[in-house]
């Protein structure tokens, strides 16, 4: 069975799928931010380097998906290829921080990716407001998201509303993360838990 957690920068996703592979005994998986080579040039020069970031997510979540596939294992991932494809290249591609030729070069390679890996079986949509993303990336402490925008952050948070409402291809969950504290309230945790199972007892 493979579960994903999707959603904004700062919505949650990376604790979330911790307290869950813990819970659940599942394998937990995540992005590779921390060894994403490109990331501190792209706050800091987005336009130079948004799509050698976007291709390096692409290249590791691919990876990682078929990874996950051959393993047979139960496993939980934090974020999404299909964000990477549908929500960040297209913000910057409107946002003239990727050129035309990049995007239709970098949607190209996710087109062809995607036909060689099979969506989760349950998708997590975490939904958080902007103060709630903001006081939480602030809260992580990560230097280098000390430059988003209030703006940037919108952007994305519209594209992803629109994204979740089309999305087809599986079971989705959506969970509003302004009043959850999964991390200090045991019941917040629990109500969350107690709707995924609702969820996965149909999967098997």
């Amino acid at each position: 069975m493979h579960i994903a957690i999707a959603g904004n920068i700062g919505a949650g996703k990376t604790t979330l799928t911790e307290l869950l592979a813990k819970h659940y005994k599942w394998t937990s998986h995540f992005e590779s931010v921390d060894q994403n080579p490109y990331l501190d040039d792209f706050y800091s020069e987005m336009e130079r380097w948004s799509f050698n970031l976007q291709v390096f997510f692409l290249n590791s979540r691919f990876r990682q998906l078929l990874e996950l596939q051959k393993s047979g294992k139960n496993v939980i991932q934090d974020r999404t290829i299909y964000e990477d494809a549908s929500i960040f290249a297209p913000n910057l591609h409107a946002m003239g921080l990727m050129t035309n030729r990049d995007f239709n070069n970098y949607s190209s390679l996710f087109e062809l990716m995607g036909n060689l890996v099979s969506p989760p079986d349950l998708l997590i949509y975490l939904r958080g407001s902007i103060p709630k993303l903001v006081g939480q990336i602030h809260r992580r402490g990560r230097e280098y998201e000390n430059s988003i925008s209030i703006d940037y952050l919108s952007r994305l948070n519209e594209r992803y509303e629109a994204w979740i409402t089309t999305y087809d291809k599986g079971k989705v969950l959506i969970i509003d993360v302004d009043n959850l504290n999964f991390v200090d309230n045991q019941e917040d945790l629990a109500s969350v838990i107690e709707r995924i199972d609702a969820q996965i007892n149909g999967l098997f």
